[in-house]
């Protein structure tokens, strides 16, 4: 089959995946009057949701960069015993059920673990609180940060490295001045892509922090208790606030990069 042949074939196939996806945001979005959402957005419950969604999504993409952006580097420059250990450790949280990461995150962090007990001792709490909800939305998103980090540090070319070594920049200077900015953007993508799953999940949250309520939280309670009518505004408003920081975040890179782009064609 020719190039020219397969191309209809492959438009056919991706659209009725396009169409499986985008089908039912469509029907969230027309079954929901703009008076009713612009009521939910009215409600305290609601706005407090939406905010504890985002900060605590915020939060733990801060942390997962903190420790993710480092991480990705060793994986990616390093050779050492264990490596393959600490890769599938890594990765574990993305094959794990989200009722199961819960779980396991409340035997470690709960009052009367030994984690929880030493935490409680300093003040902080994770069991139905903020800290929880983090703690829930860091395990399971930050591996795409890590994973997006190693693969942007694994795409800078060593050589680069070597040479900002030899002119005395240093190590530190070095992974600053080239290695960060070059793979900059790779791990802004993966951040963004951390940001989403930790906005988006439930089951870990909902099992160490029922409380304060995040969005998927208190859609699912409206649902339970009130009905599809009730919990279809509040589902459609943490979608278009996704929506909205995707757009924001997408355009602040492309602006970003465009000057280098633009210069990066002068000098050729």
């Amino acid at each position: 089959m020719t190039s020219g042949k397969l191309t209809p074939v492959m438009a056919v196939l991706g659209s009725l995946l396009v169409l499986f996806l985008a089908v039912p945001i469509l029907g969230l979005a027309a079954g929901s009057s703009a008076g009713g959402v612009w009521q939910a957005l009215n409600q305290p419950a609601v706005r407090s949701a939406l905010w504890i969604s985002v900060s605590a999504a915020t939060a733990s993409t801060a942390f997962a960069l903190l420790g993710g952006v480092p991480l990705g580097y060793l994986l990616a420059r390093r050779q050492f015993p264990g490596r393959a250990l600490l890769q599938g450790v890594v990765d574990m949280p993305v094959v794990v059920p989200h009722v199961v990461a819960g779980i396991a995150l409340l035997v470690v962090l709960s009052p009367g673990a030994a984690l929880g007990e030493a935490a409680g001792a300093v003040g902080l709490r994770f069991t139905d609180a903020f800290p929880g909800t983090v703690a829930a939305m860091l395990f399971v998103s930050a591996p795409f940060t890590v994973n997006a980090a190693r693969s942007a540090f694994e795409a800078v070319e060593p050589r680069l490295e070597k040479v900002s070594r030899s002119l005395g920049a240093g190590v530190f200077g070095t992974f600053w001045k080239v290695s960060l900015p070059l793979a900059a953007r790779s791990i802004a993508a993966g951040a963004i892509m951390s940001w989403a799953r930790a906005v988006s999940e439930f089951g870990a949250v909902l099992i160490i922090a029922y409380f304060p309520r995040t969005a998927p939280t208190l859609a699912y309670e409206r649902l339970t208790s009130e009905g599809l009518d009730a919990a279809r505004p509040v589902a459609l408003l943490l979608v278009g606030l996704c929506l909205l920081v995707f757009a924001l975040v997408r355009v602040a890179l492309r602006r970003r990069t465009a000057p280098e782009g633009a210069q990066t064609h002068a000098d050729h």
